[in-house]
Formats: structure tokens, sequence, C-alpha cells
């Protein structure tokens, strides 16, 4: 045997192979072979190894071995393989359990445990070179151990690896995702509750002066910093500066508190809904146990009592609250309210029981059907009697109330509620984008639908007090009390009196539902996500 001594690309060590000699004209053929088709490695006149540029020390086949652990040169046939491994060791595979080969060479070379490496023959058909790849030795038992030793090895050190955030399947997701947390609630139920609340048209000006001013660049600046640090909003503004850190946990502790009571909106709705599958809607007569003597049906005819409350008034406080005469009078525990409050949690939860990705797929029904329902009830509103007076309401203003506080207060809290600006929302949903996405574009396109969704939304919804206005012959900022009830006594009432009402019903409060899930779905994101990713730095 020929001992050389050769230094590999892929190994420092060096690497010994034994080259058998042999006179016949079958191995001077296998040389040129060798030589031809592969670099393999080949001796210079002056006795030295050429660099092997195609062997690793990792490559391993394994083939016939003697008791002693060796073959034996002269007893092999014409294309096995010398194996230099114990009787036992483990065979050609690697960490992955699949043959690690580079080249036609390699395999042909023999075999070697990195240090010793022996030459025999070169295989010169695809079925040989099949069985040395994959020999039809079944694994023995301390390659077993040895293979399931390098995967606890892999398994330890993937747990320290840091998992990749995933992205949006594609843009229409994450702006989905955006317009289903602003054309929310804060549009259907806060929006007209706070326009009528401030005059109607008084309203509207500083409305769409501070979105201009404060909500398209603060939405900027929120996407901006979220798709760069690729971070919650607790990571991600402690990444600009370590002090802002106590700033986006504020936002996490604000949305918190807002999940507490957007839910029991959508427990309110979720019990409307199903009362609703009634023959006849519960709020549109004075007949049922809980109305009293000061229950009274509008009627153009008569003008409204004094002290008197319309069916859905009291169907909403007396029956759906079932309010106390004060709080020194606490009433009994409404189970029905309850029940519905788990419903809309277990809603919540199947909605994000996987990932974002799962929410935002439930986002393409929660976001798309409830703007269809928008469209179909404006049309429906604006045929109804008394509307213009409504839209008069709306979209007059009264440039005394311009000089109160109240109209600026109330626009800008709406603004920042709507769009989920210091909320950590958009820094949440942002941080899931690529690096090179257009955020402009989705800033723009999320302004644009939550401004026209608002403008639609108030249009139907005071055309529906202008035609309540009409019916009880009162003055339309006289229809309903300062309350957030809005929701739950105007649209009713305007149901009721429309043909097929159980339908029309079920419709709208499937539309509000879809949109409370996509608002309180959105909010739980913001805090589940975040208290993982702060939980797991612990």
């Amino acid at each position: 045997m020929n001992k050389v001594e050769s230094s590999t690309e892929a190994a420092a060590p060096s690497v010994a192979i034994h080259v058998e000699q042999h006179d016949d004209e079958q191995d001077k053929e296998n040389s040129k072979l060798l030589s031809a088709h592969s670099p393999a490695p080949s001796i210079t006149p002056s006795g030295q190894m050429r660099k092997v540029k195609s062997f690793s020390d990792t490559h391993k086949i394994r083939d016939v071995t003697t008791a002693s652990g060796a073959a034996s040169a002269r007893s092999l046939r014409p294309y096995e393989i010398v194996n230099t491994y114990p009787e036992g060791s483990e065979s050609g595979t690697n960490n992955y359990g699949a043959p690690s080969v580079r080249s036609l060479a390699s395999i042909g070379m023999g075999c070697t445990d990195g240090r010793k490496m022996v030459i025999r023959r070169v295989p010169t058909s695809p079925t040989e070179l099949f069985h040395l790849v994959r020999p039809p030795t079944p694994p023995d038992e301390d390659s077993a151990s040895h293979e399931s030793d390098c995967e606890e090895e892999e398994e330890d050190a993937a747990v320290h690896l840091k998992p990749r955030r995933p992205f949006w399947a594609n843009k229409i997701q994450f702006v989905l995702a955006c317009v289903g947390y602003s054309v929310g609630l804060g549009n259907v139920w806060r929006f007209p509750y706070l326009c009528y609340k401030s005059g109607g048209g008084a309203f509207l000006i500083p409305y769409f002066i501070i979105l201009l001013i404060c909500g398209v660049p603060m939405l900027f600046m929120e996407l901006a910093i979220g798709q760069y640090t690729a971070h919650g909003p607790i990571g991600a503004l402690s990444q600009i500066c370590p002090l802002f850190k106590g700033a986006g946990l504020a936002s996490v502790v604000i949305s918190f508190l807002m999940s507490t009571y957007y839910a029991v909106i959508i427990a309110w709705a979720i019990y409307y809904f199903f009362t609703s599958f009634k023959t006849e809607v519960p709020w549109a007569s004075c007949s049922n146990r809980w109305n009293t003597d000061q229950c009274w049906v509008p009627n153009h005819n008569h003008t409204k009592p004094n002290g008197s409350q319309t069916p859905t008034e009291q169907f909403f406080e007396r029956k759906v609250l079932n309010m106390s005469a004060g709080i020194e009078y606490p009433g009994g525990m409404r189970w029905e309210l309850a029940a519905c409050l788990v419903c809309a949690w277990v809603l919540v939860y199947f909605a994000l029981w996987k990932s974002i990705k799962s929410s935002a797929k439930v986002r393409y029904i929660t976001t798309t059907l409830p703007f269809l329902l928008i469209i179909v009830f404006l049309g429906r509103s604006l045929t109804l009697d008394g509307a213009d007076g409504g839209l008069r309401f709306f979209f007059k203003p009264d440039w005394e109330l311009l000089k109160q506080s109240r109209p600026w207060v109330n626009a800008a809290s709406q603004i920042f509620n709507s769009i989920g600006i210091a909320f950590g929302s958009m820094i949440m949903f942002a941080s899931y984008n690529r690096f090179d996405n257009n955020f402009l574009h989705d800033t723009v396109a999320v302004t644009l639908v939550n401004a026209i969704t608002s403008l639609i939304v108030g249009i139907f919804t005071f055309a529906t007090i202008g035609n309540i206005a009409f019916e009880q012959n009162t003055p339309v900022k006289d229809v309903i009390a300062d309350s957030p009830g809005l929701l739950f006594v105007v649209y009713p009432q305007a149901i009721a009196k429309m043909p097929a009402s159980q339908l029309w019903a079920v419709l709208f409060f499937f539309m509000f539902l879809c949109l409370g899930l996509n608002s309180q779905v959105i909010i739980d994101i913001i805090c589940f996500v975040t208290t993982n990713s702060q939980l797991s730095h612990i």
C-alpha cells in the first residue's frame, strides 16, 4: 500500500489515502476512469498528493467488512469498497439520514473516517452507484443511537434560535387588518354618538382638520416604526429609545382596558341578534311584560308625552340591561348577557387560535360583508320620511359651537380611537410587513376608507334619526338622550318600521357583530402577542 498525506478543502486534518496496486489491465482502466471523470487525488512524479477539491471528511460510505473491522482488499469483488470502520459503526449517512456525496469521484475513491481513505475501484454503472449510496444493510443500534444523539443536539441548538417573524401573505391582508380595526365600533357606534353629542355638522369640520394634521402623519409614523423594527409596540419603541418602552407598555394597557368594554358591547349585539329571530321583534310594541305605563309608540299624529319612552328604549333599559333605580340599588345577575359575553370571547378565541394569519382569513368575511350591508342600509334610510331633517342636522354646522372646546376634543378622540393611533395596533400590524413594503400607500388607503365609511355611517344614522324626529314631532337634537345607547335605540326603532323587520334586524346586528369582532380581535392580538414576546425574554 502507498500512504499519501493530503489536506482537503472541507477538513483541516490531513487525510491518509491507501491505494491498492494491481498489475491487471482492469485496474489500469479504472485509474483512467478515476482521473478522467473526477478530481480524484493523484500522485505527482515527486511523490506529493494533489489537492482534493471534491472530497469532504464528513462523507462516509459503508460496505462489506470482516470480523476484524477491515475488509481484505484481495478478497473483494470487483466493485466492493473497502471500509475502514469497525463493524457496527455508522453507515454512510449524514446527520439528516441521507448519503453525503459531492461527486462521483468521492464515491468511487472508497470510504473514509476523516483521516484514512482506501480506494478500490470506480463504479461504472448507475446500479452500482446506487448500491454504494444506499447500501442494502439495515442500520445497527450504534448507528441509530448516534443519529438520535445528533438529533438531540440539533433540537437543543434549535431552542436558542429565534423564530423568524411571519409575514402577511399579501398586501390585501394587511390593509384589511387596518381597515377592519378602524372601520369597526369606532365608526358605526362611536362616530354617530360623538357627532350627535357635539352638534352634528359642527363636529365634521374639526374632524377632518385633525384627520389631516394629526391623523395621517401619526399613522404614517406608526407604520414606519412597526415595519422598520419588526416588533410590537413595546419592542419597537424601546429600539428607538429605551426610555420610550414605557410608552409602548402604556399603549398595551390602554388596549387591554378597551377590550374589556368592547366585549360587553359585542355581548349586547349577540343578544339582539338572537332575539331578532322571533316572529315579531320584541321592541316594536308596548305589550310586553317589561313595558310600563310610560311606554309610547311613536306616531306622526301625536306629540311625544313628557316622561314617556319608546318601546326600543324600554327594551334596552328594562329588558336587556335591567337597569336599577340607582347605584345604591344593585340589581340581579343578567345570566343571558353573561352567556352572550362568554360566547363573544369564544368567537374571539377561534378567530385567534392558530396565528395572526388565521385571523387574517377570518377578516376576509368580517370586513367585506359589513361594507355591503352598510350600503344596503344607507339606501333604505334615505327613503324614510323625515330623512332630510336629519341630514341637515348632520351637514349644517353651528358656527357658534366651533368656538367651544367640546367638538374639537371629541373629534381628536375619535380620530385617535378610530384609526388606532397610540394604541399599538398599527405598529403591531406593520411589524408583519416586509421591509420594502410601501406603507405610504397603506396610510392613504386606510385613512380614506376610514373617512368615507364614517361619512356613510353618519348619513345612514342621521337619516334614521330624522325619521324618528318626524314620527315623534320633535327636533332632531331632542330625539334621544345623550347616552352611548344610541346604537341600540335608534337603529332598532327604524328597523321595526321596515317591512320584513326580522330579516333586517338579523342582518343589521350580524353586521354589527362582525365589526365588533374585528375591533376586539385586533385589540386582543396587541395584548397577547406583546405579552408573549415580553415573557419569552424572562
